[in-house]
């Protein structure tokens, strides 16, 4: 019964949902209305609404309350009201998880489900297949394959998409109605012959060729479904995608065909299908895009953002294969529906040319304010891209981005235009005062501290590079006046970076810092003393460790460290070198926060990769007295092809004296068990093997890890390159596949694995310094030494960058791996830890003339580090 509210009701919320403030307990026992004679099916059909109401806001009913409620509900099969006979089906399948024995029903539902009555028939089987278990399935069997090929569409879809679900559980008995869904699949129903055909697929995806004849045999005679074509199209391009996308396969002449049929549906399937196949050409994509361009001038707005939005991921990869939609992109600038024209416009800004960008932010600016935050991050993507497209047009670019910045809009949206600011400042030098001035406009009046606090931590980074860094200070310490003690703490930081670097300014920054001492947040007092008393010291290695590039250390391997430290008490003091290295600076690390303004409850900090290795080899006695770990490999290497018998992979461990090679072996024959396996290595450099740690058995497929510890060379400490020589020995012991049993007896066999090579990046854990000048140096020159090579065999700076990178596994520093176009010098710097925590930078100088020669000037707070980076280099 519908209430009537007038204008009063209205107004104090009569209007609200009747179903909010149901208790359970109240509905349940309405619930045994079901029992009463005469049925009142407009009564119980609403108290079957509350407690679907119930269920699906998640009330938990009780195993007990659920069966009591459903037993009464089976009473209502009595009635034949259409509305309450549909309420049951509802209630039977939202209750078959919940209630037990709910079976029960069977004999009534196959009772309607075989019925005269058509709209009774299709819920039936859905509800049936709901409560069907596999051991059930078999009786009704007979059934479904009848309601599978049934005449009424209703009934032929419910028992098709019922098998479907059915699938999961019963397999082998829903593959035995293969033969009434190919019937199905004929029927001139566009639903039933998509739900036929996507039932067919189910049952035979996991056979390839079974597929493929199955899309030939329906593309061949056609389909009527529009919804079947959509989803043969999605098919064969998983197919394609499997087969590496080969363009003469008959499935893309199918999916190329579809571009002609007649529903616009099948015809943008077909052309998302192409646009997303992986290494399209241009050319391949010209059928697709032609398509896209006559949808762009469709009447129907769903059609043109279709279009649009394929076309702008188009422009992504292949921006010369949408140039031809140009014109039409541009009408869609003007058009009604705002998320179309911001599409076509960031189309148009990848596909563009430098000379149409004025015109294209001017058409923009009309109407950013009348778009949603989603759609103003899709432009500023657009114009990120531009930005490295077309670096000269940075001046109007970030123009516009910080016109964009000063509007209203969310913290995605502002976090977009600060990322695009900052990476135009990373990739153009000249883009730098522009972009740090609009920036320090920003964080005047920004209410996010998360990008307060970065926008301050670039302050301090790139600001005192600058021609005139005195103009910055007053825009970070405003927030050390304004704001509140997170973004404090971060002005804080950027002022000692000021200091560190200037020394003109220091006295003024000196002075600042006094002030802060004073302030009510300890993180700000602490870090303001801090730096307060490194600056006074006027020392650059104090400055560059303790302010410009800080430590290098895991923040949670420093936690645990100390915490260790502390619970096992020493008279040695504290080791920083005991703790793994971080590859980003610890600045970077929290970059959400840079101050604790509440005190939490400490979390647990999960362990890395690299600490749950030093806890394994810890725990092997021969590996005692090695020290802490210094470094693992990041990938192991396979020693044989995954498909051999046995099959090893290792991992390389650095110590500061030795090296531990870790083996993990897997025994795939199934006939044998190996005993006592070890891998003996011999290498062709001064190392020295000392012993090997056995893996005691490796029963079939089960695997099991032995190791070789080695001793890094002595009489000639520069020689850690390394070629070894791997052979696995172990004892055979034969074994019967089927019950196990092992033979006593067993016999001495070898296996020749690959060579293992150890290199140089093996010595070196890669760290950033984010002043690489002041880490430069800290380090001084006491162990500088500088050499001079040809690289014969490298042609480009590029491709020189690249291999001496990965040769010494350091860390570019400062954007050092990007070499600008056109230039025949570059300089390349680097940073690294060798074992034993010794810092080690490199300044390699590149000239690029017939060859590349390459100038290596190399410093380390040791001698060693120096002559092994050049004695490899050599």
């Amino acid at each position: 019964m519908l209430k009537k509210f007038d204008k009063k009701d209205e107004e104090s919320g009569g209007g609200s949902n009747p179903l909010q403030h149901l208790e359970k307990s109240a509905v349940l026992q309405e619930a045994r209305v079901f029992n009463e004679t005469p049925i009142n099916p407009r009564k119980c059909a609403h108290i079957l609404t509350k407690i679907l109401y119930l269920i699906n806001q998640g009330e938990h009913l009780g195993t007990t309350e659920a069966t009591e409620a459903f037993f009464a509900m089976t009473k209502l099969f009595q009635s034949n009201d259409p509305t309450l006979r549909r309420m049951c089906y509802l209630t039977i399948k939202e209750m078959s998880c919940i209630a037990e024995d709910v079976i029960i029903v069977t004999s009534s539902l196959t009772k309607d489900m075989t019925g005269k009555e058509d709209n009774y028939r299709g819920p039936a089987v859905r509800a049936l297949c709901q409560i069907t278990d596999s051991t059930m399935l078999q009786a009704v069997e007979r059934y479904m394959k009848q309601a599978i090929v049934d005449k009424v569409p209703s009934v032929s879809s419910s028992a098709l998409v019922s098998s479907l679900h059915l699938l999961k559980c019963s397999f082998d008995v829903v593959k035995r109605w293969v033969n009434e869904a190919q019937e199905a699949a004929s029927s001139d129903n566009i639903m039933v012959q998509y739900h036929a055909l996507g039932l067919l697929y189910h049952v035979r995806k996991n056979d390839r060729l079974a597929v493929s004849k199955m899309i030939s045999k329906f593309t061949r005679h056609g389909l009527k479904s529009p919804f079947a074509y959509c989803m043969m199209i999605r098919v064969a391009s998983k197919q394609l995608e499997e087969e590496d996308g080969s363009r003469d396969s008959p499935l893309f002449d199918f999916i190329e065909s579809c571009l002609r049929n007649k529903h616009e549906m099948v015809v943008y399937e077909a052309a998302s299908a192409i646009v997303n196949l992986p290494g399209c050409s241009a050319k391949e994509l010209a059928p697709a895009v032609s398509v896209l361009q006559l949808f762009c001038s469709s009447p129907k707005a769903a059609l043109r953002y279709a279009a649009v939005r394929t076309l702008n991921k188009v422009a992504m990869k292949h921006p010369s294969a949408v140039t031809a939609c140009n014109l039409d992109l541009e009408n869609l600038v003007t058009d009604s529906n705002r998320s179309i024209a911001t599409l076509a416009i960031t189309t148009l800004l990848k596909t563009g040319s430098e000379s149409s960008i004025d015109r294209l932010m001017k058409q923009i600016s009309s109407f950013m304010s009348e778009i949603s935050d989603e759609f103003k991050v899709v432009v500023v993507q657009a114009i990120s891209a531009l930005c490295q497209k077309y670096p000269r047009k940075h001046a109007v670019l970030m123009n516009f981005l910080f016109t964009m910045l000063r509007e209203e809009g969310g913290f995605e949206y502002k976090r977009a235009i600060v990322d695009c600011i900052i990476s135009i400042i990373e990739e153009n030098s000249e883009s730098k005062e522009t972009g740090l001035s609009h920036l320090c406009e920003f964080i005047e009046d920004c209410e996010f501290t998360v990008l307060a606090t970065r926008i301050l931590h670039l302050l301090g980074q790139e600001g005192p590079k600058t021609n005139n860094p005195s103009k910055y200070i007053r825009f970070i310490y405003n927030r050390v006046v304004l704001e509140h003690e997170e973004v404090r703490a971060g002005a804080v930081s950027a002022l000692a970076k000021f200091g560190a670097q200037n020394e003109e300014m220091l006295p003024s920054i000196l002075v600042l810092l006094k002030r802060c001492v004073m302030d009510d947040d300890n993180e700000v007092r602490d870090r303001a003393t801090f730096y307060l008393n490194v600056l006074e010291q006027k020392q650059k290695a104090l400055n560059a460790g303790y302010i410009l590039n800080g430590l290098t250390v895991s923040i949670p391997g420093l936690e645990r460290a100390l915490q260790q430290y502390t619970l096992e008490p020493s008279e040695k003091p504290f080791d920083l070198k005991s703790v793994p290295l971080a590859t980003t600076p610890v600045a970077e690390q929290r970059p959400e926060s840079t101050a604790t303004t509440t005190v939490k409850q400490p979390e647990k900090v999960a362990a890395t990769r690299q600490e749950i290795f030093q806890e394994q080899l810890a725990a092997v006695p021969e590996f005692q007295g090695l020290g802490p770990l210094f470094k693992s490999s990041p990938e192991p290497v396979a020693l044989t092809e995954s498909e051999t018998e046995y099959v090893i992979r290792c991992t390389k461990h650095t110590f500061s004296d030795h090296l531990v090679f870790q083996f993990d072996c897997t025994n795939t024959l199934n006939d044998q068990t190996l005993e006592n396996v070890t891998v003996q290595m011999e290498p062709t450099e001064a190392y020295e093997v000392l012993s090997y740690v056995p893996a005691r058995s490796l029963p079939y497929n089960q695997p099991g890890t032995c190791y070789t510890l080695v001793a890094l060379p002595k009489e000639d400490p520069t020689a850690v390159a390394c070629t070894f020589s791997c052979v696995m020995k172990f004892t055979v012991k034969d074994c019967d596949p089927n019950t196990g049993e092992i033979d006593e007896e067993g016999y001495e066999d070898e296996y020749v694995l690959e060579d293992l090579e150890v290199t140089v990046a093996d010595h070196i854990q890669k760290v950033m310094k984010v002043n690489f000048e002041a880490a430069w140096d800290e380090v001084g020159d006491e162990f500088e030494k500088e050499e001079t090579f040809t690289l014969s065999t490298i042609k480009t700076l590029e491709e020189a960058v690249g291999n001496i990178v990965k040769f010494l596994g350091m860390h570019p520093c400062e954007r050092s791996d990007k070499v600008p176009e056109n230039k025949n010098t570059h300089t390349l710097l680097l940073a690294g830890v060798f074992r034993g925590g010794h810092d080690i930078l490199v300044r390699s100088r590149l000239l690029l003339l017939d060859t590349v020669t390459m100038q290596v000037t190399a410093r380390s707070s040791e001698e060693l580090p120096v002559d092994i980076i050049l004695a490899s280099v050599g």
